[in-house]
Parts: C-alpha cells; sequence; structure tokens
C-alpha cells in the first residue's frame, strides 16, 4: 500500500488541533494563546522525538512504523475507526478487530491521564503492558519496551529473574503459582494454535519452574489484591490492586493504591516524584 503523506498530515494536525490539554492530563500552563495540543505535547504523550513527529505534519521523513502509529494513536486518543484510518493513511494494514489488540480505547486513556500521580498501567489478557503511567514506570521500569514473547509479564517471570526484583523474594512462589494460572486460564480461553497456546509451549521448553506448576494443573490461583511491592529508594509497600476490564479490547486496567495515612501511602507519593523526575528527565 501507498503512503497518502498529504493526508496523512492533515489528519494528524486536525486531530492535534481538536485537543485540548486538560483532555490528555496536560496543565494548560498561562501562556498558551491557541487551541489544541502543541506537537511537542503530541510527541511527549506519543514517546517520540518532536522532530519525528513534526516532519510527519510536514509531509517528510520515512513512512512510521505501525509500532510508531500506534504510539501516536494512543497520544491522540483515537477511536478504533481512527486508528485503523492512521494505519490505511501511512500504507499499512489494519489488524483485525479482535479483543486483545493493541489499541487502547480513548476511554481507558482518559482515566489513565487523570491516574498521573498513581501506579497504573493497561495490559492485554496475556500481560503485555500497553501504556504506563510515571509512577508505575518508576516502580516496574519501563514495561513497553519488550517485544514478542518477552513482553508477557508471565513469560519475563519464569525466564528473566531480574522481574522478579519488584516482589519480595518470600511472595515468589505464590506468584510463580498466580502467573501459571493466569497463562493457564487466557490458553484455556483461547484454545489451540493462539499465541497464548504458543506462550505455553515455549515456557514449558524454557522453564522447569514452570513446567511442573503447569503439571499440577491448579486453577483459581490469581493474583491477590493485596500486594508488597518492593521499590529499591522507598522500600516495601502494602498495596492494593484496583481492576477495571475493557471488554471490547479485552484490556485490563490495573490501578494500585495504599491506605491514606499508612506509611506504604508516603511511599507512594514518594515514588510519584521519582516517577515525575524520570518523566522530565
Amino acid at each position: 500500500m501507498t503512503m497518502d503523506r498529504e493526508q496523512l498530515a492533515d489528519f494528524l494536525r486536525r486531530r492535534r488541533e481538536s485537543l485540548q490539554p486538560e483532555d490528555v492530563g496536560l496543565p494548560r500552563g498561562p501562556r498558551r494563546r491557541t487551541g489544541g495540543l502543541r506537537r511537542e505535547e503530541v510527541a511527549v504523550l506519543a514517546a517520540m522525538s518532536t522532530d519525528y513527529y513534526t516532519r510527519l505534519e510536514q509531509q517528510r521523513g520515512p513512512r512510521p512504523s505501525e509500532q510508531m502509529l500506534a504510539s501516536i494513536a494512543r497520544g491522540l486518543r483515537l477511536t478504533l475507526e481512527e486508528r485503523d484510518h492512521l494505519l490505511l493513511l501511512a500504507g499499512h494494514t489494519p489488524p483485525s478487530r479482535a479483543a486483545g489488540g493493541q489499541h487502547v480505547s480513548p476511554g481507558l486513556m482518559r482515566i489513565l491521564d487523570r491516574l498521573a500521580d498513581t501506579p497504573a498501567q493497561v495490559m492485554t489478557a496475556l500481560g503485555e503492558t500497553l501504556v504506563q503511567t510515571p509512577p508505575a514506570r518508576a516502580l516496574f521500569g519501563d514495561e513497553t519496551r519488550f517485544e514478542g514473547s518477552m513482553a508477557s509479564v508471565g513469560y519475563r517471570w519464569f525466564v528473566d529473574p531480574a522481574s522478579r526484583g519488584v516482589y519480595p523474594e518470600e511472595d515468589h512462589p505464590v506468584h510463580a503459582r498466580a502467573f501459571t494460572a493466569d497463562i493457564r486460564a487466557v490458553a484455556a480461553a483461547q484454545g489451540p494454535g493462539s499465541r497464548a497456546a504458543s506462550l505455553v509451549a515455549e515456557l514449558l521448553d524454557a522453564s522447569p519452574e514452570f513446567a511442573e506448576l503447569w503439571a499440577a494443573h491448579e486453577v483459581g490461583a490469581g493474583h491477590s489484591r493485596q500486594k508488597r511491592l518492593q521499590h529499591p529508594e522507598v522500600g516495601v509497600m502494602h498495596l492494593e490492586c484496583q481492576v477495571l476490564h475493557d471488554p471490547v479490547q479485552g484490556h485490563t486496567l490495573l490501578i494500585l493504591t495504599a491506605a491514606p495515612g499508612s506509611e506504604s501511602a508516603e511511599r507512594l507519593q514518594l515514588l510519584s516524584v521519582i516517577g515525575a523526575q524520570e518523566l522530565a528527565g
């Protein structure tokens, strides 16, 4: 398919100009004279350089990848129809609309915008993180950078020991059982030949621990909402995980909170500061 640079640039500009800073969780600021978002603001929301985004609006530069376009679609809070239109203008074929896609709905993004000081992230059924708030990145690291099977938090748990560091060591066995149960539930729902089934096959080959837990055929051992998480700078926190489901896309929004006035709440507030500093850096 051929890229339509003129229409792509026009669509991006019009969508950018139709959004206000408060629509995407950004401060308006006292010196804003024009309506809509600035190009540099869209670039921040889409996790790319201002120069790269600017060249798209100026009909310059190479054809953006599907991954880049997905980031722009999330940044501009596009609907599925608008996301597909964006891909077509860039010369890509839109993916199927089956649940479990990578596009986060505008409604879920608006909720995430209001959680800027809270660890929160949107994940697929297979545990692939699509977008995170700054405190979530400070706590878990940038989980959106992974590709392939490594994008699944359950897969990383069994093949990458470093991924377990966010949980106290004495809690590792219960989390291993929970991740196995989560993967089993998705594999049962999606059936043979699915991505979940392929992930199971890879883990059975790569991890004796997973193979042993899988052989036990335990169900219903999912993650508890009460969690202990740790960070090298703030220590251990006792947190509660609230879950919001998007039934259309099959996504889950995870929100971590602490009891008001508790030591964990103070540590969570410090984590928010660390996340803001990392984002500014």
